[in-house]
């Protein structure tokens, strides 16, 4: 039987040493990217590599995917030097390495040439790998016309074609949906359970929760290594999720109190998340807290911390939370109480030569409100933006923005507009300060605004002292930030943002969404897209598309609400064994790994349940815990997005 992916495989023999580095550092002129760090990762282990956008990730990834030479230091991997293991490592990198004017064949065929593999069994490979990426109906499809999700998986089966001992995935999941992002890990467990040794970096830590041990890195330096379990034990730390009828109101009250036992607030969709030292003490200061602000009683359950909290406190604990400043405005709008239509689109279509990329779509969104536009990699959600804000002329249907029916492209409903696009806003040749000067240009904030306007968003995204830093070279999370900062420079009226905080760390996406929701507050019209669903949930209503259709549209708590079936959560000893089992016996994106545990998705849970229990028992998993749970909005987006193909 496979193990649980919490443990390494035990082994009557010590495990064997797949990647050592020692007295790594990597210096780019006077910057010290990488200082010093020491680590192993053994054969067939899952090893994760977090950490903000900054700390060091990538260039680390590069010493051992043997294409940059370390300052100091050695990688070796199965003893030999980093670059002379070339040809056992597969490098996955945040860029995608894909040919995009070549077929999904094409590519595989030219990875498998420059890895020498022969050409019979190339072929046995693409035939293994495109079937568990379902890409295998594909292979004549150009890259180019892959959606987001699809790509990193072609990109994955070119990494995987020579059979590579070492796998390189360097935030592999970055822009792909939730659905895809699923599929793309249990098939990095397959991998793993099969020997193949795994180094990811992630900014998902839901993903991180997979792996065998984390690393925790920040600074250039690893600060602390171990199991998921063990970094959240060391954490020293409980949590409490409270669930209330007003969200904000509480979370105001506990971030601003004085009890020292109330160690940190985060909304999460319709609960909050409070980090406390003491579960009784912390509960009981909880409810006395709202009792004396007389807010309504909260349901409170206790659960362990998430690796997020760790993540999250332990940067707050070096200083490195960044900034919230509140963002200067040079006039005022009349906020929540505007309660005209910003956004609305009726009956919208359009058709790309034969393909029909949208259909029908409606959309309104309110000045001051928060409107999510969720899907799938090619559901059609860019297109559908692209012809809200006048940027894509619709094929059929009829669009209103900011009150304008007519020309969407006017240089005064321009001004009134901020878009910021999925591939960024900036111009990479220039300074991160040139590209804000050019755009505070283009969006006329008047001279003697600029500066201040310019000053936020560079002491917002934490760059002071480096403006003059060339955009290209910025991480892709720091991009994301001084590319929002752009869009909104000039106080639109309506934002389009079109995954904001794709590839962003879990401190700076806490920022993206207080600044998203001041906006909100202060009578901006919002909508946004992401694949990030745990965010999605601070939207105040959202539709979900699939192939170009809206097939679900509320608020949050009504989609999950209007679920079929029951979600099941089951804690095992053996998780990866019982979600392969659990797999053959139900459809499979019914079944996934979170954690420390499953998630089933049951219609018939009354007869089922005894079902799943006896099939575990009969190939010897033992069943500790077996409950039922609410859906999360991502657990509701995949059953929508599955039942509707």
């Amino acid at each position: 039987m496979k193990q649980p992916l919490t443990t390494l495989p035990p082994s009557s023999s010590p495990p064997t040493t797949a990647i050592t580095a020692r007295g790594l550092h990597k210096h780019y002129g006077n910057l010290a990217a990488v200082r010093g760090i020491d680590f192993t990762v053994h054969k067939g282990e899952m090893f994760g590599l977090i950490g903000p956008d900054g700390a060091g990730k990538t260039s680390t990834f590069h010493i051992m995917g043997g294409v940059m030479e370390a300052t100091a230091g050695e990688v070796e991997i199965f003893g030999q030097p980093a670059r002379d293991a070339r040809l056992m490592t597969g490098y996955l990198t945040q860029q995608f390495s894909l040919y995009l004017d070549l077929s999904i064949d094409e590519n595989l065929r030219y990875a498998g040439g420059l890895r020498q593999v022969a050409d019979d069994v190339l072929w046995e490979r693409r035939n293994k790998y495109l079937s568990l990426m379902d890409l295998d109906k594909f292979g004549d499809r150009l890259a180019g016309q892959l959606s987001g999700g699809m790509k990193q998986k072609l990109a994955l089966c070119c990494a995987l074609v020579s059979q590579p001992e070492v796998l390189l995935l360097d935030e592999p999941t970055t822009g792909v949906d939730p659905v895809s992002r699923r599929e793309f890990w249990d098939v990095l467990a397959e991998l793993s359970a099969e020997g193949m040794t795994i180094v990811v970096a992630t900014p998902y830590l839901d993903e991180a929760e997979r792996c065998h041990r984390v690393a925790l890195m920040y600074s250039g330096q690893i600060h602390e290594i171990g199991t998921p379990a063990q970094l959240r034990d060391n954490l020293g730390l409980h949590r409490l999720e409270v669930r209330t009828a007003n969200l904000e109101a509480t979370e105001e009250i506990l971030s601003q109190t004085t009890q020292t036992n109330i160690i940190d607030v985060q909304i999460f969709g319709d609960r909050l998340d409070v980090l406390v030292q003491d579960l009784n003490v912390g509960e009981t200061e909880v409810r006395q807290l709202l009792q004396q602000h007389q807010l309504p009683s909260p349901n409170i359950e206790r659960g362990e911390p998430t690796l997020e909290n760790v993540f999250v406190t332990r940067l707050r604990q070096q200083g490195s939370a960044p900034q919230f400043l509140a963002f200067p405005r040079s006039r005022m709008r009349g906020g929540g109480e505007r309660k005209e239509l910003a956004i609305y689109a009726q009956n919208l279509s359009r058709v790309f030569g034969k393909f029909q990329a949208v259909k029908d779509v409606n959309v309104e969104v309110r000045y001051g409100e928060i409107f999510g536009l969720l899907g799938a990699n090619g559901a059609g959600k860019t297109t559908t933006i692209k012809m809200l804000c006048g940027l894509l002329e619709a094929s059929g249907g009829e669009v209103s923005l900011g009150g304008e029916t007519g020309n969407l492209r006017s240089a005064d409903l321009r001004r009134r507009i901020g878009y910021m696009s999925q591939k960024f806003t900036l111009y990479d040749d220039l300074t991160i300060l040139q590209n804000l000067e050019f755009y505070s240009g283009v969006y006329g904030v008047p001279r003697k605004l600029r500066r201040e306007k310019i000053d936020w968003v560079i002491t917002t995204c934490g760059l002071e002292g480096q403006e003059n830093l060339v955009t290209g070279q910025l991480p892709g999370g720091w991009k994301q930030r001084v590319a929002f900062g752009a869009s909104v420079m000039h106080e639109p009226d309506i934002l389009f943002l079109d995954e904001p905080t794709s590839g962003v760390d879990p401190l700076a996406r806490r920022q993206f969404w207080k600044l998203i929701n001041d906006f909100a507050r202060n009578g901006t019209a919002i909508l946004v897209t992401t694949h990030y669903l745990e965010e999605a949930e601070q939207c105040n209503r959202m539709s979900f598309m699939v192939a170009g259709e809206t097939v679900a549209e509320g608020s949050p708590s009504s989609i999950k609400a209007s679920q079929p079936g029951k979600l099941i959560e089951i804690i095992v000893n053996q998780n990866q064994a019982a979600s392969k089992l659990l797999k053959q016996h139900f459809d499979s994106w019914r079944v996934s790994i979170f954690a420390d545990s499953l998630h089933i998705v049951l219609d018939n849970p009354e007869q089922e349940i005894n079902q799943i229990t006896q099939l575990l028992k009969a190939n010897q998993i033992t069943v500790n815990s077996l409950r039922p749970i609410p859906f999360s909005l991502e657990d509701a987006f995949i059953g929508i997005v599955q039942r509707s193909q």
